[in-house]
């Protein structure tokens, strides 16, 4: 399974966005029951997109990636294409219906 870049402040979120054209967050909590049960889903259904560049950022510690993302809940699930937000997946995830978006964009970006 593919692991996860932690990052730690919004400046390392800020160049981990810029710096990959498709880059993919997962926001989560330490309590959340929901946000350790899809990441393994997550890590999975990443194996078939490699060109996608994977972070994980702890709301708990990084307190400001709620204000910046307008984050309200956990997980949420960011995908950016060339700095700009393109899928946005928060608390219940629909994996099928994930998949598509992703697999859509994928085709069309990372050719």
């Amino acid at each position: 399974m593919r692991e996860f870049k932690d990052l730690h402040s919004i400046e390392e979120i800020d160049t981990f966005i810029n710096n990959n054209q498709l880059a993919f967050l997962y926001v989560s909590m330490p309590n959340c029951s929901v946000c350790h049960g899809l990441l393994p889903q997550i890590q999975e259904l990443m194996e078939k997109y490699p060109q996608i560049e994977l972070a994980h950022v702890d709301a708990s510690e990084v307190e400001a990636v709620a204000g910046k993302f307008s984050v309200f809940t956990a997980p949420v699930l960011l995908l950016f294409v060339d700095g700009k937000e393109y899928v946005r997946e928060a608390r219940i995830v629909h994996m099928d219906l994930f998949n598509e978006k992703i697999q859509k964009i994928y085709e069309n970006v990372a050719e």
